[in-house]
């Protein structure tokens, strides 16, 4: 390969974005850095204006510009920062994730344009192809934190997340069949009938494969959700993907207008409990049982939404 080579295929992904983006239809009204900005506000649950610098390589006076006219809009509120109050934290209001996920839903469309004019036979080798060039040209690097995307579960991840819980767990505490089956109806219940006001499932995305998952689900017990199938890759572990996944239910929790968060988890489960106990859930109950095979003791955990901010 030579250095013509690469700028040959630089020359010829250009002309597929601008095709894409007719017209500017895309992020119209916003400009290109904008909308990347909305991007980043929308799939982080914490954000600052230091992160977003950091992320995105802006100027700070450039992004403060960026920051004012989306206030002014309404698309975002800005805070002090819970755990530095030198730093302002910074979240899209109702119409800001709106804004952003009809942007989304365009890039979506567009892409899925492209993708049509792909034999489906020939798009696993092109998935492969651009894994390929991300991760030579990522030089070796660890993966980091800020590469983990948050997102809504597109086709199949609902699947797999039956399929990686019942696998992991079967792994890691041996497990049987029975807790695939709970996992199944779970996911079958969300599938079948959910609020999508009330109700919500977060993928942990890394270089374009699912790294986790995280259900918010209504409980039987008037204004209470509960949290669900937390779950992270053994190999994706250490880049603060659980701490997101339940912060996104709790602040999707609060927002939504429940008053507690409730979950059932397993004594065995260690660092699961101690990211429920950072985030603020109390232990209610626990009770001895025979499930999965095994003699587990399990624990029912409450977070007072209205009591407890992060």
């Amino acid at each position: 390969m030579t250095v013509q080579d690469i700028r040959a295929f630089n020359r010829f992904y250009t002309n597929v974005i601008g095709a894409l983006d007719y017209s500017r239809h895309l992020y119209a009204p916003f400009t290109l850095t904008e909308s990347r900005v909305l991007y980043e506000l929308a799939h982080s649950p914490r954000t600052d204006a230091a992160d977003l610098r950091g992320e995105l390589s802006l100027d700070a006076g450039y992004l403060s510009r960026i920051l004012n006219k989306f206030e002014d809009d309404g698309l975002i509120e800005r805070s002090a920062s819970h755990r530095d109050p030198r730093r302002r934290r910074v979240t899209l209001t109702t119409r800001g994730r709106e804004t952003a996920a009809l942007l989304a839903e365009r890039a979506d469309e567009s892409v899925g344009a492209l993708l049509a004019t792909v034999p489906a036979a020939e798009r696993p080798r092109l998935a492969e192809a651009l894994r390929t060039v991300r991760t030579l040209l990522s030089e070796g690097r660890p993966p980091r934190r800020e590469d983990v995307l948050l997102r809504e579960p597109g086709p199949g991840d609902l699947g797999w997340i039956v399929q990686r819980n019942a696998a992991l767990y079967t792994a890691e505490y041996g497990w049987n069949a029975d807790y695939e089956g709970l996992v199944a109806r779970i996911v079958a219940d969300f599938a079948e009938d959910h609020d999508p006001h009330l109700e919500r499932v977060w993928i942990a995305e890394l270089d374009g494969r699912p790294v986790g998952c995280v259900m918010c689900v209504r409980d039987e017990a008037p204004g209470t959700a509960r949290l669900r199938l937390l779950l992270v890759e053994p190999d994706a572990r250490g880049l603060g993907i659980g701490d997101r996944l339940v912060t996104a239910v709790v602040d999707f929790a609060r927002e939504v207008g429940y008053r507690d968060l409730v979950l059932w988890t397993n004594d065995i489960l260690s660092s699961a409990r101690h990211l429920y106990q950072r985030h603020g859930f109390v232990l209610l109950a626990e009770k001895p049982h025979r499930s999965f095979g095994k003699d587990l003791v399990g624990q029912d955990w409450r977070l007072d939404l209205h009591g407890t901010r992060e």
